[in-house]
């Protein structure tokens, strides 16, 4: 599994590509099996069937206690780099980055290394879930993306802070099945 380098691009709206699943599963199983004391899972947009975003397929890299060195090791010996620019997070929570071709297409790819158990890879995962199970929750979460889009954001960093609103917001709504009653922007 050869990683490219990874090129920033403006915030864009595509719609959902089923080979991002399978792109997703190769890179989670070739990170497994470099370090198998990782547990990777697909996260994002392109985890979500039928969800359109940016198209970036976001990893959850999830390291045990005491293991984060061995965790950014191995993507970094995989070829993945480290996140740039002034809005990188810190490497005591890292994301590596980078890109890899398949059938004849680029993926863009994000590596979010969290320590399992932790409370951001819970969110992540939970939020995910919801998307996955809830398709009026998704089709709001679709509206937003575009509604940020619209208002002429194009700074990627930008658009993930103008997401994490909604995402709060739905994490921290009361749990029950009519959850999108009670999201309001």
């Amino acid at each position: 599994m050869l990683i490219g380098s990874y090129t920033p691009t403006a915030a864009h709206y595509l719609p959902f590509n089923w080979e991002s699943s399978r792109v997703a599963a190769c890179l989670a199983a070739g990170i497994v099996e470099s370090n198998p004391r990782l547990n990777v899972e697909h996260i994002g947009s392109t985890a979500v069937p039928g969800c359109w975003g940016k198209g970036i397929i976001d990893l959850l890299v999830m390291y045990q206690p005491g293991c984060l060195r061995s965790a950014k090791d191995t993507l970094d010996h995989m070829g993945f780099q480290r996140q740039g620019g002034a809005d990188a997070f810190p490497e005591s929570r890292p994301m590596r980055v980078g890109s890899i071709e398949y059938l004849g297409r680029a993926y863009r790819i994000h590596a979010h290394v969290i320590e399992a158990g932790h409370a951001e890879a819970l969110d992540l995962l939970k939020f995910r879930n919801l998307l996955r199970s809830d398709a009026e929750l998704l089709r709001c979460y679709e509206a937003e993306k575009r509604a940020i889009l619209a208002r002429g954001v194009t700074k990627s960093t930008e658009y993930s802070n103008a997401k994490g609103e909604f995402i709060r917001c739905v994490l921290t709504a009361d749990s029950s099945p009519k959850l999108t009653e009670r999201i309001t922007f």
